[in-house]
């Protein structure tokens, strides 16, 4: 059903002079966006029309190329030549011009039905698409579920007008990206649609009356040809109703743009490849993860670097199959190592973008490993060494340390990190860092900055999935301000090892500190703030010990349904159990609960939920025996804690 993925333009293609530049000869036209209309901002008022400068393709027939010739001509010299360029061979398409006094130039296109999506909340949306379209149906019956869908709404009216939006390339030749985004044509629309299996819906269309383009130049004739090589028939899913028919065609530009959503964004090649017991819990998955981008629940730079990847892995699954279908015959070697390096590379986009699609990622952060790269150990003749990071180090820097310390200077933390041996010790100076090799800690090093720690900012590169991750046997970080922006996984990921923070600052924007099963975490003296999901996450079978923090501000999701995540302040994954000490820390204003407990079972803990209750309201009563015993079997250790203020409460145990 979906029209296919529409290519970009070649980047070898000759790129044309913008037209109102002075030898250009254009026709003055109300000016406008027309890359937004083109994006989908569909607008209540006419859209806007402009000249253009573009070479079109040839067109067949006798009476269509002496139709074209008239309407064409050569740029001037001065502008078909670039710096160092010869004169144009003379087999050089022509470019669109200025119309001739007999020949009218389109009039501005109508405005289309705005987008009935727009107004939607988040679960009309899932209702629409669960309950009414698909149905419970399974992944290899979506297509024709959607099939069904569009076709009940086009009985309503088999004849209408409509803007028929398509790529440039199938007019032009060579032309400005940036002044073409797309071609759109008014046009009669005539459906009789014919489903099938490969969901390729196609209506009849022809010129309608006046003729209109979003390209004032562009020749009727040359649309006409275009037309008569399609036969007249074009994908559906690239014609928009025209505003103000009657009230069914309302109906028929909601169902269009829930089967063009559908496939732009909700549907995946691999979708009828696997096996998925619930198909509409996963579209409910991608529809939320829609929401959060729209409502900023997910940052800015991480949707952008999603919705790349998504773009990505579509123009590589195209790149792939174009490939394959210019082998003709059987694939030489060269060939077929060729057509499995795409394919790995869509394999691993694919990935990629399962992971997004599980949410996990930003609300229980990671799930698995990042750190590819080996210890260094210790040097060969055995000395430690002391890294100073700062621009310029003066003799008052280093008058602390002992005579024989060995020193290094570096205005670059990424260059120091990137020296260090186990033992190593990091100084950092008052400033702000970035540093790519905090997300690639093997060795035990101690890293501390020298004076307050709101002065010593280190904020991560949002281009990155990864702030700080270690696998190191021990590492210590001291005395520090860790700022996220834009990463996607915890600000602090322990994926093995044992990583000591002390009286550091942490300001989330993703998930929290994250701590993988088997690994510990120490944390003394510190806060954490902002995080989406728990301030401290802890992993089945990891071990940490909080004392003196302060958690607080984490849940962080900007959304109107607060019963989606129970996280908060520290959030426990049971099963094995996770083991916590917690000390004299103040966990308050957190979205969730103040500490909560996954747990996969329901068993032992209608009793166990009530007595941890009891216990956090009674101040953490050590002598209560049914609170210790739950402590002991849950391995959670609990003194002197303040745990207040908490959206939800200040301890749950949840059960999957």
């Amino acid at each position: 059903m979906a029209s296919g993925p529409r290519p970009a333009a070649p980047d070898d293609s000759v790129r044309t002079t913008s037209p109102g530049r002075r030898g250009d000869k254009v026709v003055s036209a109300p000016t406008g966006d027309p890359a937004a209309a083109a994006a989908g901002s569909l607008k209540r008022t006419a859209s806007p029309v402009r000249s253009v400068v573009a070479s079109p393709r040839p067109v067949k027939g006798r009476a269509g190329r002496e139709a074209a010739r008239r309407r064409l001509q050569l740029p001037p010299v001065s502008q078909a030549e670039g710096p160092g360029e010869g004169p144009r061979e003379e087999d050089e398409e022509p470019l669109l011009s200025e119309p001739e006094e007999d020949d009218a130039e389109a009039r501005p296109l109508p405005p289309v039905c705005g987008s009935p999506m727009r107004g939607m909340w988040r679960d009309e949306k899932v209702a629409l698409y669960c309950d009414e379209v698909l149905r419970g149906c399974k992944a290899e019956d979506a297509d024709d579920a959607m099939t069904k869908y569009l076709s009940e709404k086009l009985k309503l009216k088999d004849k209408w007008l409509g803007v028929w939006k398509t790529n440039p390339e199938l007019f032009f030749m060579k032309y400005e990206e940036a002044s073409i985004p797309f071609v759109g044509i008014l046009v009669e629309v005539t459906c009789k649609p014919c489903p099938s299996s490969s969901s390729c819906f196609n209506v009849t269309v022809s010129i309608a009356e006046p003729f209109s383009s979003n390209i004032a130049n562009i020749p009727r004739n040359l649309v006409n040809e275009i037309l008569e090589e399609l036969e007249h028939n074009v994908p559906l899913l690239e014609v928009y109703p025209v505003e103000g028919q009657d009230s069914d065609l309302h109906d028929i530009a909601l169902a269009l743009e829930v089967v063009r959503f559908f496939y732009d964004f909700l549907w995946r090649d691999w979708d009828d490849e696997e096996s998925c017991e619930n198909y509409a819990a996963l579209i409910e998955e991608r529809i939320n993860l829609w929401c959060d981008i729209q409502d900023g629940t997910i940052p800015g730079p991480i949707a952008q670097r999603f919705k790349k990847t998504l773009e990505k892995y579509k123009n590589k699954r195209v790149e792939l199959v174009e490939y394959q279908s210019n082998i003709k015959e059987d694939p030489s070697a060269a060939e077929a190592v060729e057509c499995w390096k795409k394919y790995y590379e869509i394999v691993m986009l694919c990935g990629l973008l399962k992971m997004w699609e599980d949410l996990r990622l930003r609300v229980h952060g990671p799930f698995f490993p990042r750190i590819l790269r080996r210890r260094k150990g210790k040097r060969d003749f055995g000395k430690t060494i002391t890294h100073i990071v700062a621009k310029v180090m003066t003799t008052d820097m280093v008058k602390d340390l002992s005579s024989d310390t060995l020193l290094q200077q570096h205005d670059d933390l990424d260059l120091a990190l990137d020296s260090c041996y186990s033992g190593d010790t990091v100084v950092i100076f008052p400033g702000e860092y970035q540093a790519v090799n905090l997300a690639l800690l093997t060795d035990d090093i101690i890293i501390k900055g020298i004076g307050k720690r709101e002065e010593i900012m280190i904020t991560s590169e949002p281009s990155h999935d990864s702030f700080v991750v270690s696998k190191a046997d021990n590492v210590k970080l001291m005395h520090l301000s860790l700022i996220q922006q834009g990463t996607v996984d915890g600000i602090v990921v322990v994926e093995s090892g044992h990583m000591t923070l002390e009286n550091c600052i942490l300001k989330c924007e993703g998930t929290g500190v994250c701590v993988l099963t088997g690994a510990a975490l120490t944390i003394t003296d510190s806060e954490i703030t902002g995080a989406q999901g728990a301030g401290v996450e802890l992993y089945p079978g990891s071990m940490a010990i909080l004392e003196r923090n302060e958690i607080h501000h984490c849940n962080n999701l900007r959304t109107s349904d607060i019963s989606k995540s129970t996280l908060g302040g520290v959030n426990m994954k049971v099963l094995p159990a996770p083991k916590l000490k917690m000390t004299n820390n103040h966990i308050y204003s957190n979205n969730g609960y103040g500490v909560s407990i996954l747990q996969p079972t329901e068993q032992f803990f209608i009793v166990a939920e009530e007595a941890l209750n009891k216990g956090a309201a009674s101040g953490d009563k050590k002598d209560d025996n049914t609170i210790s015993k739950v402590m002991q079997n849950l391995n959670l250790e609990m003194n002197n804690n303040k745990i207040e203020a908490n959206l939800k409460g200040d301890i749950r145990i949840v059960t999957n």
